[in-house]
């Protein structure tokens, strides 16, 4: 494995982001979150980044600094727990959750006018006469984030490893320009790629960390595409050219 390779990603999305994706992702309400829970996961998320050889922004170890401060402070008595003077609330976690809140505020009126905007540049109007709404080009499958893409590998890393065969063979080599060859080859044809095809026949974790790196390195070239027909669906991946 190319272990100096490291993957340069223009991700935008922060850890903000992330904890509102692990939120979603469990399907309760930013109210009852479990400071235990979203720790534990969001520090899964970091060491994902740190085996792939992610860079991330600082902003990340900052939240994750903070989580598990909350963390600690949750375990402890009330009377016991050191005094905060921004704290308004016995409860730590209300801070994050107002800050979570007002992100997912902007953000949601954020991606309202994205849409707004696709919508305008898909509307041509001639002479006055209005263009019916059926004529107009569907909008693209929801491209897929960095996050979604290490939550599938994720699954396919511990659907291999319940297989008990997962292997890890002394002298084997891969490396990220082979595989990106691979993947152009198999999605040459125009046909989508599930995620989980892609790794089908893998039994090496090293082989499946490389070609999700060449995956990554991919959709940063603008290669192939990684979408999702509705949210939590299998992720496919496409020619950036169909």
């Amino acid at each position: 494995m190319e272990t100096d390779y490291k993957v340069k990603l223009e991700i935008f999305e922060g850890p903000l982001d992330l904890l509102l994706y692990l939120i979603k992702q469990d399907e309760i309400d930013i109210h009852e979150i479990s400071l235990e829970r979203i720790t534990r996961q969001y520090l899964e998320y970091l060491q994902a980044f740190k085996e792939l050889n992610i860079d991330i922004a600082g902003e990340f170890i900052v939240m994750a600094a903070n989580l598990i401060y909350l963390k600690s402070r949750s375990l402890l008595p009330v009377d016991q727990q050191p005094p905060d003077e921004d704290a308004a609330e016995d409860d730590p976690r209300w801070d994050l959750i107002r800050q979570l809140i007002e992100y997912k505020k902007f953000k949601e009126a954020a991606g309202q006018l994205h849409t707004l905007a696709l919508e305008q540049e898909r509307t041509f109007a001639r002479a006055g006469t209005r263009l019916e709404a059926a004529f107009l080009p569907p909008l693209p499958l929801g491209e897929v984030g960095i996050f979604q893409l290490i939550n599938a590998l994720q699954t396919v890393i511990k659907r291999i490893e319940a297989r008990e065969d997962l292997r890890e063979i002394f002298g084997e080599h891969f490396t990220v320009s082979e595989k990106i060859e691979s993947i152009l080859q198999r999605v040459s044809s125009g046909r989508a790629l599930k995620f989980s095809e892609l790794f089908a026949e893998m039994a090496s974790r090293v082989e499946i960390v490389v070609t999700f790196l060449a995956l990554l390195e991919l959709i940063r070239l603008k290669q192939v595409r990684a979408t999702q027909a509705n949210p939590f669906d299998e992720i496919e991946i496409v020619s950036a050219s169909n």
